[in-house]
């Protein structure tokens, strides 16, 4: 498992009060984070309440605070399960045999990404939880992780050179592209294609002159 992956899952774990052993247990915290989802992508996270919580998981107050200290706590652990799912997803795309080069691969994830942003239920309002205005910051930004960790396994796959001013490229395209595929979201519940459009060239123009593309 890639350490960031196994990093998500940690800071997943760190924010429950107790850690899920059975599998009901297991079972009963997602109900709360499917809940705590369909809020977000209803009405957006600023509104969410644990009493919303509860009550679309068909659970007791109790139980929310049982796992949970607070509304805070419950979309941080939802932001991280969204970076566990996505990088699992990124990652598998990375590896599919059809991909020729790198950029193939990136091209293809970058797809994945955008299909997340119409799938992940909640995913388009959250994210990674980068919205969410928590301060003091701690740590290191998750959409650096992310981009780093598909970075890393480029390079695994395809030797693609590695050194501090392609990684800085790579997270600078990844970056760019997220907030355009993000603003497309929030315009259009399907994606505004022009923007969608644009996340790709500008992914590619960023790129291009951070690393060599293959023709």
């Amino acid at each position: 498992m890639p350490e960031t992956l196994s990093a998500a899952r940690d800071i997943h774990a760190s924010l429950i009060r107790n850690e899920p052993m059975q599998a009901r247990s297991t079972a009963r915290l997602a109900a709360l984070l499917d809940a705590a989802a369909a809020v977000v992508a209803e009405i957006g996270y600023e509104r969410l309440t644990t009493a919303m919580v509860a009550d679309g998981a068909g659970a007791s107050i109790g139980t929310v605070y049982r796992y949970f200290p607070d509304r805070i706590a419950v979309l941080q652990s939802l932001a991280a399960r969204n970076e566990e799912r996505l990088t699992e997803r990124l990652l598998a795309v990375v590896a599919e045999p059809q991909h020729e080069d790198w950029f193939a691969a990136l091209s293809a994830s970058f797809d994945a990404l955008v299909e997340f942003f119409r799938t992940e239920t909640g995913f388009a309002s959250i994210r990674l939880g980068d919205v969410l205005d928590l301060r003091p910051a701690e740590g290191e930004p998750r959409n650096s992780v992310v981009a780093r960790t598909i970075f890393e396994a480029l390079v695994d796959r395809f030797e693609l050179a590695d050194d501090e001013r392609a990684r800085t490229g790579f997270e600078l395209a990844y970056e760019a592209a997220d907030a355009l595929i993000a603003r497309a979201f929030a315009r259009d519940a399907k994606g505004d294609a022009a923007r969608l459009d644009a996340a790709r060239a500008v992914m590619r123009s960023v790129l291009a002159e951070y690393l060599p593309l293959p023709s």
